[in-house]
């Protein structure tokens, strides 16, 4: 390696009778830069990439001195970090392709070879966000939805395979393979790379970024990486450093054991729950302690998948024989785990670690009990045996003020903690150490009939068969999402706990949509090997696809009488699923309360057919002879969850899966992709353009200016999700997204998704702000996707009144509540919002993904002081936004003020932060983003 590495800190290292180079960080302790063992592992793996990329203009010998330089109170120092690799998704992949394609249009049309926009990291794309579940609960589901796959994204899919071919080091896992966290955790993740660098052998630790925000979960292998936009996993294909704050550091210090009948999802959801409270946004997580050697890695996997719901940039675990082990399991060589072990040993990053932390948070694993989370954010956990009265709450929240003359005690026997019908004394019941004790079956008394808050209608389906479905019925049941069905042991317990429903005759009712679909093909493998997939099959769980389906929002279509019925009823039904994500119509648009849950509970709500039952009292349903089965009769021992994981999961399985995993099946093989350097844009195409980032593209730096006399588009309050700002899921004709496809001759039923579309910046840019569920508090009692125009006073869409000002050549903004921009890295919410005419945003708080996304498009986040909010200043979105102080130019998180002017006027001036966190972000909002900073870079060298 050429690069200057600082402090003789190279080298070399043999293993098994190799010679590599490392970065060796005992030099740095040596130097008296650091105590490495009082360093957090995350810390250490960061100086490492920072010390190995010295190259003395973007990485210096002082970027070094201050990344070691970490200490408990975390100094105020810029850290430059350079991934080892890069993993995309295929929503999020297909825009950063079509921009990497733009990119080297740019560079053509300005006379430039197109291939100086080059990846310098390798990067692996898995599709697995697009398969949509239209068929389900039948043999031939899975072909059926892959089928369907094809027929909507082949366009998608040749755009994809032409990068594979036009850049080096790009691979693509093709649809039907797996979920990308899933194969990242199970294939791709390495945990120590073994790479030829200029002609050199060199040894380093594996790290990523990726374009989803549950990259997180490679942690639970000992393996740092983050979820990033688009925009910025783009910057670090070419060679840009994420520049970033040396973060604090939280321990989660575990002790115990998990008791029985709790699952790691049970432990995830106490764990989200807890970090939310502490609060940990733009912090790294490490786990340590004696409870770890008590988890599985697939259990700390799943810990770590949830890092964007507790709020964390990464949730890690030490690399210890447990994670050796896993290695083997999954088919990794012998000689690269003996190198895993003998570098990280060398480093002093093997086994256990107990370092100094910015802040110890405790939690004894004994503590958790079975748990949901929902209605509508993954951080409010519901115990299971709250489950009944916290959703009969939620209706009496939503619709007690219409109930009229009603029996007020017996709507307090409704909302009380008793049995069926309000029964206090309930059936007996009792919960023992985790476990549900059998219940007494003393029949429980009639449900009182309460009006709207117990309204049950019945429903014909299209087979003639009548149901009846109300309020709290379970319509959607997935087992989904890399979060659990990366985990033998949860899986294995819902096939354990199928066959013991199938055994006692139960069933799904009708009017619940199951699916499986499995994070891998080695789920799968390992379910059929274990007896226990007929038994899912059974019940309606057939395999509908290996994606994220319904976590990510492609729950498929209800059944249209269903749909008809919550319509025309105003039903509030429900789905649960083995996800991370259950925000407002995410996953699917007329669900209005959605949990998250384990696997068997997804089953067991699945055979009950309801939400709102109290499983630890109430029946499930009845056997063949009329007796009640409860959950604890259904419910599988660990011992037979250890034994089903011991017996059916072997190593041959991921050996056999991921022998061809970039090869595909014919369908794949059989797409006919562009070639060449030059990607050939079609106009006539509604899935793949050139968007308008590059075009026109000035080599001078635009800089900043004061922003004057902007008009406010959307007034928002707290906990606005990237899904709100820009949805993934289905849309309709009536949505401008929707009247463009048709105005280009696309119907209806060829719309996809919005996440399909992510290539077409037409369709993207009139989707944000757009979500049915978002309510922007201009407006009184309304949702979706609409504005007030100032100063007509219409409402319209956010689309047209954003083309109306553009017209009028009026600057926007847009003003938010606490959490702005919570939930997926999606880079279009801060590309959309940059294409409506946003220059800045003001909010209370930022997720760091989204406010870091609005910086690479150069939109400027704005943060209000302590305190204050746009309702507490007496702020509508009538007035005209003012900031000022950039004309003098824009430091790092520099203060800055608003001056808003009413109708009448009269004035508000008020103090804002700008939230650019480093002298990189400030360059990036300079030049009007981070791509458009690489681009100038690439055409001046």
């Amino acid at each position: 390696m050429s690069k200057p590495v600082p402090f003789d800190a190279v080298r070399e290292f043999e293993v098994d009778g190799t010679s590599y180079k490392m970065a060796d960080l005992t030099v740095l302790e040596d130097e008296g830069l650091c105590n490495l063992d009082k360093l957090p592992v995350s810390i250490r793996i960061l100086l490492e990439s920072v010390l190995r990329n010295v190259d003395g203009e973007t990485i210096t010998e002082e970027d070094v001195r201050n990344a070691a330089s970490w200490q408990p109170e975390v100094p105020d120092v810029e850290l430059p970090f350079t991934p080892s690799r890069v993993v995309l998704q295929d929503l999020t992949g297909v825009p950063a392709v079509v921009d990497l394609a733009a990119l080297r249009s740019a560079a053509d049309r300005a006379g430039e070879q197109p291939s100086i926009v080059e990846p310098e990291v390798p990067i692996d794309l898995v599709i697995d966000h697009s398969v949509q579940v239209d068929y389900f609960g039948s043999e031939d589901a899975y072909e059926r939805n892959v089928e369907m796959e094809y027929e909507r994204n082949a366009e998608r899919y040749k755009a994809l395979k032409w990068a594979q071919q036009a850049f080096e080091d790009f691979n693509v896992v093709p649809p039907g393979t797996g979920i990308v966290h899933q194969v990242n955790l199970e294939y791709l993740g390495r945990v120590v790379h073994d790479r030829d660098v200029d002609g050199e052998n060199w040894l380093f630790p594996d790290t990523l970024v990726g374009t989803d925000s549950h990259t997180p979960m490679i942690g639970g292998i000992g393996v740092v990486g983050w979820g990033v936009g688009g925009i910025e996993a783009e910057a670090a294909m070419l060679g840009q450093p994420i520049t970033m704050k040396l973060p604090e550091v939280v321990g989660v210090r575990l002790t115990g054991e998990l008791p029985e009948g709790a699952t790691a999802t049970d432990l995830v959801l106490h764990v989200t729950e807890q970090l939310r409270d502490v609060g940990v946004v733009d912090r790294f997580v490490e786990f340590f302690g004696p409870g770890v050697s008590n988890l599985t890695v697939p259990d700390r996997a799943t810990l770590s998948n949830m890092a964007p719901e507790q709020g964390s940039t990464v949730s890690v675990f030490p690399v210890d024989e447990a994670t050796l082990d896993y290695l083997e399991l999954t088919g990794r060589k012998p000689e690269h785990i003996e190198l895993v072990r003998e570098y990280l040993d060398a480093q002093g990053l093997f086994g256990e670690q107990e370092p100094e932390y910015t802040e110890t948070v405790e939690l004894d694993l004994s503590t958790v009990e079975p748990s949901l989370a929902g209605p509508k954010r993954p951080q409010d956990r519901v115990p299971m045996g709250d489950m009944r009265t916290h959703f009969r709450n939620l209706l009496y929240d939503e619709f007690g003020d219409e109930l009229g003359d009603v029996d007020e005690e017996a709507v307090a026997r409704w909302l009380g903690e008793g049995g069926a019908g309000g029964n206090a004394e309930g059936t007996g019941a009792s919960t023992d150490g985790g476990t549900v004790a059998e219940p007494e079956t003393a029949e429980a008394p009639a449900e009182p009939d309460l009006g709207e808050l117990t309204k049950r209608v019945s429903v014909e389906m299209d087979d003639g068969s009548e149901v009846e479905i109300g309020h709290g019925s379970v319509v959607v049941s997935a087992i989904t999402s890399c979060t659990n069905t990366s985990n033998p042991s949860v899986m294995l317990a819902a096939g354990l706990l199928a066959k013991n429903a199938v055994d006692r005759g139960l069933d799904v009712p009708d009017y619940v949509k199951t699916s499986l679909a499995p994070g891998s093909r080695v789920v799968t493998e390992y379910l059929d090997a274990s007896g226990l997939l007929p038994y899912l099959e059974d019940l309606g769980y057939n395999v509908v696809g290996y994606g994220c389906t319904t976590c990510i929002g492609n729950a498929g279509p209800l059944p249209d009488p269903i749909e008809t019925a919550i319509d025309e009823h105003g039903l509030w039904t429900t789905s649960v699923l083995s996800g991370n994500r259950n925000f407002e119509a995410r996953i699917h648009p007329k669900i209005r309360a959605n949990y998250l849950a384990s696997p068997p509970l997804v089953v067991a709500y699945g055979l009950a057919g309801r939400m709102d039952i109290d499983l630890e009292r109430e029946p499930l349903g009845t056997d063949d002879d009329g007796e009640p089965v409860y959950l604890a009769d259904l419910w599988p021992s660990s011992d037979e969850i250890h034994a089903a994981v011991h017996d059916s999961v072997d190593t041959s399985m991921f050996e056999d899966k991921y022998a061809s995993v970039y090869e595909g099946d014919e369908r794949w093989k059989g797409l006919e992709a562009p070639t060449g350097n030059v990607y050939e844009w079609d106009e006539e195409s509604t899935y793949i353009r050139e968007p308008p980032f590059f075009k026109d593209f000035p080599l001078e730096e635009p800089g900043v200016a004061d922003i004057e006399d902007a008009r406010c588009l959307m007034l928002l309050g707290d906990t606005v999700t990237t899904d709100h700002i820009s949805p993934a899921g289905p849309f309709g004709p009536d949505l401008p997204a929707g009247q463009w496809l048709l105005d280009h001759g696309v119907e209806p039923h060829e719309f996809n998704t919005y996440g399909s579309r992510r290539g077409n910046h037409e369709v993207m840019m009139r989707g944000t702000f757009a979500n049915v569920r978002i309510e922007n508090e201009m407006l009184d009692d309304v949702e979706g996707g609409y504005t007030i125009h100032q100063p007509t006073g219409e409402e319209t869409t956010v689309f047209e009144a954003s083309e109306r000002y553009r017209e009028d050549g009026t600057p926007l903004v847009v003003a938010a509540g606490t959490e702005f921009g919570t939930g997926s890295s999606r880079d279009w919410a801060a590309k959309g919002t940059d294409l409506l005419g946003v220059k800045a945003t003001i909010a209370e708080s930022y997720e760091r993904i989204y406010r870091d996304n609005l910086v690479g498009m150069g939109v400027l986040p704005l943060q209000f002081q302590d305190g204050d909010s746009w309702e507490s200043l007496g702020l509508d979105g009538s007035e005209t936004f003012s900031v000022h102080g950039l004309d003098e130019g824009l430091d790092v998180k520099d203060e800055l003020a608003v001056v808003a002017e009413r109708e009448d006027g009269s004035t508000i001036e008020f103090p804002v932060t700008a939230q650019v966190g480093t002298p990189a972000a400030v360059r990036y909002v300079e030049n009007g983003g981070i791509l458009h900073l690489v681009l100038r870079r690439l055409l001046t060298e």
